[in-house]
Formats: C-alpha cells, sequence, structure tokens
C-alpha cells in the first residue's frame, strides 16, 4: 500500500495536469469502465449499478461504440458519462503524436460529445497530451486500478485491491471486457454493497473535473 501511494504521488507530479482523483471530503467514489461497449459485459454492469443506484464514467472504444450503438446509446440513457478512450485502443508510446491524434479525431467522428479522455494503458506522450489539453480534453487518470484484467490475480485479490486503496474522490478503474469479466462480476457487486454500507454514493466524473483535481 505504502509502495503504491508514493507511486501515484510521483505520476501526479511528472504530470500534473493529468486528473487523478477529486478533491472532496465527501464520500463519494468515481468508478470508470474501460474498453468497452460490449453486449456480452456491458449491460451486466449497467444492470449492477442500477441496484446500487450508482452513476460512473464509460471511457469507450470508438470501434466498439461502432458496433455496439444500442449498447452505447443504453449507457448514455441510464444518466451514465462517456468518455474517449482513441478509436481502437492504441498505445501512445508506440505510436506517434500525429498518429494518436489521429485516432482519437476518428472516435470524436462517431458523432461522441465528450471532455474526457483517458490513454489506453495510461500511455500518452506529453506531445500528445499537449494539443489534447488545448482542446480543452481533461485527461483522466486514476488513483486506484482493479486490475480485473489480470489472469494472474484472484477474484478476491481483485476486489481487495479496491476496498485496500479506494479514499473520499477517488477514482477507480475497471473494465467492462471479456478479458476482465470473470474478476468484473466478481468484484463489482461486492465494491458497490462494501461502500454503500459505509455511506459512500458512486457518481459520474464530472464535466468540471479539472477544478477539482487533487
Amino acid at each position: 500500500m505504502k509502495w503504491f501511494n508514493s507511486f501515484v504521488f510521483l505520476l501526479k507530479r511528472i504530470y500534473p495536469k493529468r486528473i487523478w482523483s477529486v478533491s472532496t471530503n465527501e464520500k463519494v467514489l468515481y468508478l470508470t469502465f474501460d474498453d468497452g461497449p460490449i453486449p456480452e459485459v456491458t449491460p451486466w454492469v449497467l444492470k449492477t449499478l442500477n441496484q446500487y443506484q450508482a452513476k460512473a464514467t464509460f471511457f469507450c472504444i470508438g470501434e466498439n461504440v461502432e458496433k455496439n450503438r444500442e449498447v452505447f446509446n443504453k449507457v448514455i440513457a441510464e444518466g451514465h458519462r462517456v468518455g474517449n478512450h482513441t478509436y481502437n485502443h492504441v498505445n501512445g508510446y508506440k505510436t506517434s503524436t500525429e498518429a494518436y491524434l489521429e485516432n482519437i479525431l476518428a472516435f470524436e467522428k462517431l458523432g461522441v460529445s465528450t471532455n474526457l479522455f483517458r490513454p489506453p494503458y495510461g500511455k500518452c506522450k506529453t506531445s500528445q497530451a499537449k494539443p489534447l489539453q488545448k482542446k480543452r480534453y481533461n485527461i483522466v487518470m486514476w488513483d486506484v486500478i482493479s486490475e480485473d484484467y489480470d489472469k494472474n490475480i484472484s477474484e478476491e485479490q481483485c476486489y481487495q485491491t479496491v476496498i485496500s486503496q479506494a479514499k473520499k474522490g477517488s477514482i477507480v478503474i475497471f473494465h467492462d471486457s471479456l478479458k476482465a469479466e470473470k474478476n468484473l462480476r466478481y468484484a463489482l457487486p461486492k465494491v458497490l454493497k462494501y461502500f454503500s454500507e459505509k455511506g459512500y454514493v458512486f457518481n459520474a466524473l464530472p464535466a468540471d473535473v479539472a477544478a477539482l483535481k487533487q
């Protein structure tokens, strides 16, 4: 836990303009879901969130939005927020700035309106981030990652990771993907129950999140 907090602190110092968590004294968590929407997992996530009156933010892959418009529209209709996660999940460190920005633009051309962006793998070079920030994108990172996608951790480990690290204003990453499905289906309901019983609420990231970041 100590090494994790030190690591996040270091990253915040390196990338101070990126959003890692929200400054608040209220018992609120910001659950986020990357890599959807897909029909096999996303509707279940929506149903589970609804059981706790929870709102979340979905960082969507453009290719999945294009393939699964009905599921994507359901995310919007149920009052959740969406963000740009590139068109096909490109790694900024392995992509030229021009190609990276073109991939983000391909997402925009789907007609999705959002000022939230999360780089896949959390990898976005400064040369890529600066033009995005000029376009008024908020680059949203996280301070808690569930590691639900990791085949080498158990469902219980995934759950324990979140409840041991999340605190007021935390931005938590899950994935509505096939790769993460096993751990997600176990951990998400338990996380919602655990924090609900402690008096927490679950909100979507606000449009003005940059003004609230820690």
